[in-house]
């Protein structure tokens, strides 16, 4: 069986990070994602806003590199959630808990947030010296075939 989905759109509000009691984080936003196709009647295209999770690093991501108004391609599970209300009514919820968030949009197209976001620091790789390297046998009979 295979449940997977992935979504692109724009945070509806800055994503809201909270803990569990054993200190996991998790963070919670909503994505405003455009249909592709328009309404029959009025011709015009309509919105889905949908319900988004993530847990433990992911979530910390979000909540760091993420604003209201942000571009975000999330790709995860479909989860439906049954609870009951104060009135004993069965209620559903319908989220996707993600399993990777990309950034959809650049810094400097995408950020009508409120404040701004910061980019990821980037270490470049360290070139190796010449003298870090040595010689090997040209024996090619231990290779994998």
């Amino acid at each position: 069986m295979l449940n997977h989905i992935t979504i692109m759109g724009r945070l509806t509000r800055d994503p809201e990070l909270r803990r569990t009691g054993s200190g996991i984080a998790v963070a919670s936003f909503t994505l405003a994602v455009d249909r592709d196709f328009p309404n029959k009647e009025s011709g015009e295209k309509e919105t889905d806003f949908i319900d988004c999770v993530a847990w433990r690093q992911t979530g910390e991501f979000v909540s760091k590199y993420f604003t209201k108004g942000r571009m975000a391609v999330v790709s995860g599970r479909l989860q439906i959630r049954k609870w009951q209300n104060d009135q004993g009514e069965n209620r559903y919820s319908t989220e996707v808990v993600a399993d990777n968030v990309y950034i959809g949009d650049s810094k400097r197209d995408g950020n009508t947030g409120s404040s701004p976001t910061p980019a990821p620091s980037y270490t470049p790789p360290v070139t190796p010296d010449a003298s870090d390297f040595a010689l090997l046998d040209d024996d090619d009979a231990q290779l994998p075939l």
